[in-house]
Formats: C-alpha cells, sequence, structure tokens
C-alpha cells in the first residue's frame, strides 16, 4: 500500500509539474507578442525620423516631419496594439471568418459576401482625393512595417490569439480601410430589418390600425395611413417561422434596438461659465474586449488632433484639434429600402423591371472553410441592389412565390468618398468648414455636432436616398422593384440635408431624436433612436442658464429613466396602496412590497439598488403579457420594451387599450388586469433567479457590462482571462445608456454602451477628457488591457491633452522609427 501511494504521489507531483509547465510555455509564447514601446528601429516607408510617444495611459502621441509619417504611425501603433482585431474586422467585412473559424461562421461570410461591401470598398478607393490616398496607403504602410517586424522578430505571431486560429493574412491596403469604415456602416444601420419586422408584424395582426402602437412614430406630426403589406405584395404568407440572425460574437448583424446610438451635445460660450464653447460626446457600440476605440494624437502639419480612432482606419472619428472639436451619433437616415422582384416564370435567371424582364448580373464566389470543403455561392445582383436569400432576415416570411428580395443600401456605392470627408474633417478649423467638407460623406449616416473656440453647430452627414412622392410604402415597408415609382432617384444634393449653427438658445444636442419634421420623400426618416434620452436632456440642459465641463460629464453619467418617470404611475394607477393587509410570504404581501419600493423611487437606474430590476422585469413582463396573444411567436422578436407602446395602450390613445384584452379568453381583461398580472410574473421570475429578499437586490448584479473577447469569450478557462464584467447603473432608456441584451439567461446584461467618452473644453482645451471601455492594448496579458475599465465604469476621465511635455513628462515608453538605409 506504501508503494502505491508513493507512485500515486509521484504521478500527481509529475502531474503538476507538467501543468506549470504547460502554462509557463503558454505565458512565454504568449509573452512574446506583448508589445515593446521603448525602442528604436528602421522600416521602409517613412521619409524621416518619427515618434510615437506613449503617455501613462499607453495613448500614443505620434509625430513627424510629414502628415504622412504621422499616419505611418498610427498604423504602426494600431498594430502594435490592435492587430487580430483589426485582422478579424477585415476577414468580417470580406466574408473570410470560416477560413479561420470554421462552420460556425459560414452563415456570416454567405451574408458578407452577397452584400459584398469589400468590393465596393475596393472601387471606392478611386474616388479617394490623391492627399487621402496617400494618407491611405502610409497608414498600411505602418501595418505592414508591424507585421513585418513580428515576422522578421518571431514575436509570438504579433497577438496571442494568432497562436490558437493560426491564419495566413495579406499586407493591409488602403480598400481594407474604406471596407471597415463600410462594416461601421452596417452595424449602424437597422433599417432594412425594421422593413421587415413592420411587414411581418402588418401580416400578423388583425386589426392594421394596431401597428402605430407597437411600431409607433417618434412623437410629431403624424405619418399619412400606410396601406396593409399584404395588398402591396399579393401572396405573402400571413404566418412564417423566424429564423435568427447568426449568432456568433463575430457577427456585425444585430437586431434593429442594438444598432448605432449615441449622445452628443455642444454649448455656445454665451452658455458656458468660463466663456469658450463646451462639447460632450459618448458614442455607442456593442461592448467587447478590447473595446472597438483607441485614443490617438497624431501631430498633422496642420496642428494636434487628438480623440478616438477605430483600429484600422486612420481617423480622428471623435475628438478635437487646437480650433476644433467634434462628436458623431448615429443618424438614422432610411438609407435601405428592400424591394420585393418578380422573377420570369419561364425562366428564374430574369426579373421584373419597368422596361420588362431583365437577367440578374451574376458571379461566382468560393468561400473557404476551415476543416470543410469549400461552399461556392452563385451572387445576383438586380438594378436595385444584390439578392438576398430568404434564409436571411426572415425574409422568407415576406416574400410570396416566385420572387426573391434585394437590397438598396447607401453603403454600397462604389464611389464612396467617406474616407476622404472623414480625414478633410480633421484638418477643418471652423463649425462651418467642417460642414463644408463632410458635405462629400455618404455612409453611415451621422449627426456631427461641432464647437470651434466661438460657435457651435449641428449637421446631418450623409447620403439620403431620393424617393418617388408616389412611392407605395414611403420606404417603410418592402415593395416591388418593378414599379418605377418606388425605386431611388438618386440622393438629395448634401445642401439639402438639415445643419444648425449658431443657435438662438445656445445649445445644440443629438441623442439619436427625431431632430428633424420633414414632409416625404424630404423626410430623412421614420424610424428614429430615441424618444425618452431626449426628455432628460433637455431637462439638463435648459436647468442651467450656464454649463462647465463637469455639468455636461454629469449629464454624460445620468442615470435617471425618463421611461420609468412616465410609466411607472400609469402602470400603477391603479394598484398603488391598494388591498388588504396580507400575511408575509403571499404574493399579495409581495406584491406590495415591491409596490412600495417602486413609489418612493425617483427613476434613478442606479446599480446599488433594487427598484431598478424590479420597474424592468416588470415592463418587460408587461409588454410581453400586451402583444403575445396578438403576435403569437412573433412577439419573440419585440426583445425590447417600447415605452411610446406602454404610454399608447395605458392611455389608450387612438383605442391602443384593446391591447390589454386577451382575444383567445372570454373575460374582458382591463389594462389594469394586466399590469397586476405582469406584477406578479416579474416577481416570480426574480425570486426564481435572485431570490424572494427584494430589498437585498442590486440591478448592477444582473446589468453587468459584458466586455467579451469576440473569439476567447467563450473559451473555457480563458474567457476568465480576456473577459472584462463589471457592474453598471444605467438602462435602456438612460444618457448613460446601457442597453440591455433582451434576451438569454440574463436579458439585463449591460451589451451596448458608450465604449468612449469624451468632453471637450474649449475655455481651456487642455482640460478636456476622455476615456474608453477597457483598455489601449488587445493583448490580454497586458496591464493596459483593462486598465481603464474601472475608471470609466466610476464615471472618472484621462486627461485629453495636446501639451507634448506632459505626454513626455510620464511616458511608458518612446518609440523611435528612423527610415531604412537604401
Amino acid at each position: 500500500m506504501a508503494a502505491f501511494f508513493r507512485w500515486l504521489l509521484r504521478i500527481a507531483s509529475g502531474l503538476v509539474i507538467l501543468t506549470v509547465l504547460g502554462v509557463m510555455l503558454i505565458y512565454f509564447l504568449a509573452s512574446r507578442s506583448l508589445p515593446d514601446y521603448d525602442k528604436t528601429f528602421a522600416a521602409a516607408g517613412v521619409s524621416a525620423p518619427l515618434e510615437i510617444v506613449r503617455n501613462n495611459a499607453n495613448v500614443p502621441h505620434i509625430f513627424g516631419e510629414t502628415d504622412e509619417d504621422v499616419f505611418f504611425g498610427l498604423g504602426y501603433a494600431h498594430a502594435q496594439d490592435r492587430l487580430w482585431q483589426m485582422l478579424t474586422m477585415r476577414r468580417t467585412a470580406q466574408g473570410r471568418l470560416s477560413e479561420v473559424f470554421g462552420t460556425r461562421t459560414l452563415e456570416i461570410d454567405k451574408l458578407m459576401r452577397r452584400l459584398d461591401i469589400a468590393g465596393a470598398a475596393q472601387q471606392s478607393v478611386s474616388a479617394q482625393d490623391l492627399e487621402v490616398l496617400a494618407a491611405l496607403q502610409a497608414y498600411a504602410r505602418g501595418v505592414n512595417a508591424r507585421i513585418d517586424e513580428v515576422n522578421r522578430s518571431a514575436l509570438g505571431r504579433g497577438a496571442p490569439e494568432l497562436f490558437l486560429f493560426k491564419q495566413a493574412f495579406s499586407p493591409w491596403q488602403p480598400a481594407d480601410t474604406i471596407a471597415l469604415q463600410k462594416l461601421m456602416a452596417l452595424q449602424l444601420t437597422g433599417q432594412m430589418q425594421s422593413e421587415v419586422l413592420r411587414a411581418r408584424t402588418s401580416l400578423a395582426i388583425n386589426d392594421i390600425n394596431r401597428l402605430a402602437d407597437i411600431l409607433p412614430d417618434a412623437p410629431g406630426t403624424g405619418v399619412a395611413a400606410l396601406p396593409e403589406y399584404a395588398s402591396l405584395v399579393p401572396g405573402t404568407p400571413r404566418y412564417a417561422a423566424s429564423k435568427p440572425l447568426p449568432a456568433h460574437p463575430l457577427s456585425p448583424f444585430k437586431i434593429p434596438a442594438l444598432s448605432g446610438a449615441s449622445n452628443a451635445w455642444a454649448a455656445a460660450p454665451t452658455r458656458s461659465a468660463s466663456g469658450g464653447t463646451l462639447l460632450a460626446n459618448d458614442p455607442h457600440l456593442g461592448l467587447t474586449a478590447p473595446s472597438i476605440w483607441y485614443l490617438a494624437r497624431l501631430e498633422l502639419q496642420s496642428g494636434g488632433v487628438i480623440g478616438a480612432t477605430i483600429p484600422g482606419i486612420p481617423v480622428v472619428l471623435s475628438g478635437r484639434s487646437e480650433a476644433l472639436g467634434w462628436g458623431i451619433t448615429a443618424a438614422y437616415v432610411d438609407d435601405q429600402d428592400l424591394y420585393i422582384e418578380e422573377l420570369d416564370p419561364s425562366d428564374p435567371e430574369r426579373y421584373r423591371t419597368p422596361d420588362g424582364f431583365k437577367t440578374f448580373e451574376t458571379r461566382k464566389s468560393i468561400i473557404t472553410i476551415k476543416d470543410h470543403s469549400p461552399v461556392t455561392l452563385t451572387l445576383r445582383w438586380t438594378e436595385n441592389g444584390p439578392v438576398l436569400p430568404g434564409t436571411d432576415f426572415n425574409l422568407a416570411a415576406i416574400t410570396p412565390p416566385g420572387h426573391v428580395a434585394a437590397l438598396r443600401w447607401t453603403a454600397l456605392s462604389p464611389k464612396d468618398r467617406s474616407t476622404t470627408a472623414l480625414l478633410d474633417l480633421m484638418y477643418a478649423d471652423s463649425v462651418e468648414r467642417a460642414i463644408e467638407v463632410t458635405k462629400q460623406h455618404v455612409a453611415p449616416g451621422l449627426t456631427l455636432t461641432l464647437a470651434d473656440k466661438d460657435n457651435i453647430g449641428m449637421a446631418l452627414i450623409g447620403a439620403v436616398p431620393r424617393r418617388d412622392s408616389a412611392h407605395q410604402s414611403r420606404g417603410r415597408l418592402p415593395s416591388l422593384g418593378a414599379l418605377a415609382e418606388n425605386r431611388w432617384q438618386g440622393v438629395f444634393d448634401a445642401a439639402n440635408n438639415p445643419s444648425f449653427v449658431e443657435p438662438v438658445g445656445g445649445i445644440v444636442g443629438n441623442t439619436n431624436n427625431k431632430f428633424i419634421d420633414r414632409p416625404f420623400p424630404q423626410h430623412i426618416s421614420y424610424i428614429w433612436g430615441d424618444s425618452q434620452r431626449i426628455q432628460r436632456w433637455q431637462r439638463l440642459m435648459q436647468g442651467r442658464r450656464v454649463h462647465t465641463r463637469d455639468s455636461f460629464i454629469e449629464a454624460q453619467l445620468d442615470t435617471v429613466s425618463f421611461s420609468a418617470r412616465s410609466i411607472l404611475p400609469l402602470i400603477g394607477a391603479e394598484l398603488w396602496f391598494t388591498g388588504e393587509a396580507a400575511p408575509e410570504g403571499s404574493r399579495e404581501r409581495q406584491r406590495q412590497r415591491a409596490l412600495t419600493l417602486l413609489s418612493e423611487w425617483n427613476g434613478e437606474m442606479n446599480e446599488h439598488l433594487p427598484e431598478p430590476l424590479i420597474y424592468a422585469a416588470w415592463v418587460r413582463a408587461l409588454q410581453e403579457r400586451l402583444i403575445r396573444d396578438d403576435l403569437g411567436p412573433l412577439a419573440d422578436e419585440y426583445t425590447h420594451v417600447e415605452p411610446l407602446f406602454i404610454e399608447r395602450v395605458f392611455r389608450n390613445i387612438d383605442g391602443a387599450a384593446a391591447w390589454c384584452d386577451v382575444r383567445q379568453s372570454v373575460p374582458q381583461e382591463t389594462c389594469a388586469d394586466m399590469a397586476k398580472l405582469a406584477l406578479d410574473d416579474a416577481l416570480i421570475t426574480i425570486e426564481e433567479r435572485y431570490g424572494p429578499q427584494l430589498e437585498s437586490l442590486r440591478w448592477g448584479d444582473v446589468h453587468q457590462a459584458t466586455h467579451d473577447h469576440q473569439a476567447l469569450g467563450e473559451v473555457p478557462i480563458l474567457r476568465f482571462f480576456v473577459n472584462i464584467r463589471q457592474s453598471t447603473s444605467g438602462g435602456d432608456n438612460t444618457l448613460q445608456r446601457g442597453k440591455t441584451s433582451g434576451i438569454g439567461e440574463n436579458p439585463y446584461h449591460n451589451v451596448h454602451a458608450a465604449g468612449y467618452r469624451g468632453v471637450y473644453d474649449f475655455a481651456d482645451p487642455d482640460s478636456s477628457v476622455f476615456v474608453i471601455s477597457t483598455g489601449q492594448s488587445g493583448h490580454f496579458l497586458s496591464r493596459f488591457y483593462d486598465d481603464m475599465a474601472q475608471l470609466w465604469r466610476r464615471g472618472e476621465y484621462i486627461p485629453m491633452s495636446l501639451d507634448e511635455e506632459l505626454a513626455r513628462a510620464a511616458a511608458v515608453g518612446v518609440t523611435r522609427i528612423e527610415p531604412m538605409a537604401q
């Protein structure tokens, strides 16, 4: 027996030693790719020595003799910190993820090949100005210099992920940058999916008048009634099964509720306590680790520019120079239309046009799949755009037999000058000049908020489709592509885009809200991203005669829900302080306890409070009860609560209270009945998941920010090293927006938020501040992988200074790149 235990001890010791050695080997290999920020080396492609000075937060300050050299430096810095992220985004845009990830990403690749944004990007290269093309080429040389350095010096393939997902990759090219901008446009638009959902809902409900309840228009002038979708496209099936979008974390296809969102506002000197202009911006995108955003300072010939970039794109998308600050929000331009194309019954390779049947434009495309045989796609285009199969976006549910769906989208323009527009923006020195140079921007549609030293302004930038005034659905529903009146007539001249300069009130802002009311076809959009945050923003802005940098920060971090304050009095009107005394442990007692907590709550979605969870669960259960019997399985598509819908129902606007009656039941249910039943549903769910003690609940425990690694975030053990999870305040409709997932085991996870926050003060520009949600590095072993995450969670910032001495004083490293000897 003693011998047995000795051998057992030896085996266990050996396993421990092997495990330790394995961990050490993995660490050694992974750490080889940790960047060295303090070095000097020579590289081809620079005209003179340049320096990349990384301050104490690892923000690169790039100094070069020419602008091209500075862009080279930015390309090098991006690749040094985020090479894996850049390569993966490029693969996404090209539809080549399956070469690395296998069949899991095949559906994503198929859809991206059909959209062919990479092809449109390649065509758009020649549309850029020569100076811009030179900047893109210099940036690409910088990226490739880092790749060459990694290969030459055996620096761990440049990123630890590249050990696990081995791949060959081509050099970076200007077209890759334009493709990433188009990928950003894809992530910021949800117009096509909204058309499909509106069409499916129109087919599912019995009373077409109820469509305005569940899919309400933003408050403002009413829209003329639309026809039923079935009358526009005869033969469409009334009901069809849903197919979810590709669920892989790398998928750029998100539900409309998770498309782009942002906040931006500016104050003129007359509304600033310091007498200088102020600007705040926090663009919202899906949370990831690392963040999509990367902070950088570029010392151009026109002066310093500092702010937020996206790796792969050499543009400060939100930031400032000494003279000008700018911020971006998603404008929700109606930039997509779906067309139902009729096939020729005698030849399915032809489709009907206003001039008769025409042959599809076709091309073969081969998708290489890791560990599987390649798949060959036949890509088809009509005059309106690429043909999408019925398996994508639930198009089969709205496409009658003998038809296919095609997409028209501004971002597919082969002459897209958006890159030129955004690069030129960095050189602008006034509000007026910034508006002028961005008139060439195409996609995504953005609201640009601006502040120079004396003035503020806001402008819509991006191409707005010109539709015929006789368009059958006004672009709100898919329409027949064979009818000339449904087709686009080009795009409006950029001068037609709304802009606001020198506002009388001294403040401009946008929370993705409806900011202009024009009749069709100059309407910009019928679908806007916000009707709630704007209410709170207006109150905060008008609550002070003058503002400061700190008051702008306070507004940016505000967590009071206007939705909660407006909805709770409606749904609880007949429940507050009613009912008889109930024994401890009874359902009635638990309901009374929840109502008491909510009655004393001010609507603040604070992570430490229980009320936000009770409120969120209640309204979620309430919407489910209101729509399930009318929509059936289609109710699953309504993943997030629409406050305007709840308000219409409980105010009985245009008969909307009809939603409260369960059509399949004999009794006539009232809205008070539905509210009470929904509260019980919510409390049961809370008790089953989080326990019965309501007072001990914490919103932050369920509203965790999920900064997950898109490739390794689901890998056992590794996920604990690469994912960043944080308790957070805010909610779907607060200025400090933390959009919930709406699906899965925890529908309250914070998955979509402000990955970048910046506040710029032109009374003292170097007192400006900014922060991102994770850290600058994409390497999970780096101390800069998550060093800003806690600052971000606590609502703190780092200095946003153009002071070179300050950057050098606490630099974590200085990289000097010299021209390679000929």
